[in-house]
C-alpha cells in the first residue's frame, strides 16, 4: 500500500533525494491509517454492544411460546366465564381480591374459590 502511492513531492527525478525521510513519512502515514481504523473499529463495536438484542425468536422458542400459549388457551376454556374472568382479573390486570369482588359483586371469598380452580388448572397444564 505504501509503494501504491508515493510521495512525489520528496522523490526528485533522478531518484529519492532523502530516502530515510521518505520512508519515515511513509511509515508515519501508515501508522495514522492504523490507529484511525482501530479507533474507528473500537467505536463501531462500542456501539454495537450498546444496541438492545435481536427480538426475533428462534423457530423452536417461537414453537414453545405457541404451544405454551395453547396450553393456557385450554386450561382457561376449561374455567367457567365467572372464574375465567376473576383469573384474567387477577392475573392481567393485577388487582387484589377485594378489588375483583367489588367489581363483579361477588363475595371475596368466591373470588378464593375462582383464583384456586384457575391455578389448579394452571398447575395440571404445566404436568
Amino acid at each position: 500500500m505504501a509503494f501504491m502511492r508515493p510521495r512525489t513531492a520528496t522523490v526528485a527525478p533522478g531518484g529519492l533525494r532523502e530516502p530515510r525521510a521518505y520512508l519515515r513519512a511513509v511509515a508515519h502515514g501508515l501508522l495514522v491509517d492504523h490507529f484511525r481504523r482501530q479507533t474507528l473499529e473500537r467505536a463501531y463495536l462500542e456501539a454495537l454492544a450498546h444496541q438492545p438484542e435481536p427480538l426475533a425468536c428462534s423457530p423452536e422458542d417461537r414453537h414453545m411460546v405457541l404451544q405454551a400459549l395453547q396450553r393456557i388457551d385450554k386450561m382457561l376454556d376449561a374455567l367457567g366465564a365467572r372464574a375465567r374472568e376473576v383469573f384474567l382479573l387477577s392475573q392481567l390486570e393485577c388487582l387484589t381480591y377485594d378489588d375483583i369482588a367489588r367489581r363483579m359483586n361477588i363475595s371475596v371469598r368466591t373470588v378464593k374459590r375462582d383464583m384456586q380452580s384457575g391455578f389448579a388448572l394452571c398447575i395440571a397444564a404445566m404436568m
